[in-house]
């Protein structure tokens, strides 16, 4: 499935371009500055191709190619529960409503699946906050952990109700 939001084509994705592998790499390196290794939950691409977990690419269509501008995935827990994963705005392109376009865009796919509810993981530190604000904008509530996560004081747990 593929969609074009203001200037952005979303796509389901096979995970087989290289600038995607390049893009989640950035990610993981990311979190690995931020957090401790044992708070450390962001995906490599082994663990992205999974059949439980479906991911989408954003796009912004330029002349001479598109460009990646921005990354998600929903990880089915169970038939009714759905992790958020990997939401990922380019660097350069932050604040410009790429995650909001992109997180609306993975509920929406997350109600045709027929899940219930979504559940997040995201960082405490400042780093994180304006990923925090972003979900709090979109429904999410803070809860306690879920799936196989344990309480840790470098994890903020979010969960939303669809």
């Amino acid at each position: 499935m593929t969609t074009v939001l203001q200037d952005l084509l979303i796509r389901l994705d096979d995970l087989r371009d290289a600038r995607i592998e390049a893009f989640m790499q950035e990610h993981l390196v990311d979190m690995r500055a931020v957090s401790p290794p044992e708070s450390v939950h962001a995906l490599d691409m082994d663990q992205l191709r999974k059949p439980e977990i479906a991911f989408w690419s954003a796009w912004r269509p330029e002349p001479g190619g598109d460009t990646l501008v921005g990354t998600g995935a929903l990880k089915r827990l169970d038939a009714h529960h759905a992790e958020l994963k990997s939401m990922r705005t380019s660097t350069r392109l932050r604040g410009q409503g790429i995650a909001r376009q992109l997180l609306n865009h993975l509920l929406h796919d997350a109600r045709a699946r027929g899940f219930a509810r979504v559940s997040l993981e995201t960082g405490t530190q400042p780093f994180f906050e304006p990923a925090r604000q972003l979900y709090f904008q979109h429904g999410f509530v803070e809860c306690g952990p879920f799936a196989d996560y344990r309480l840790d004081p470098h994890s903020f747990f979010m969960t939303r109700a669809l």
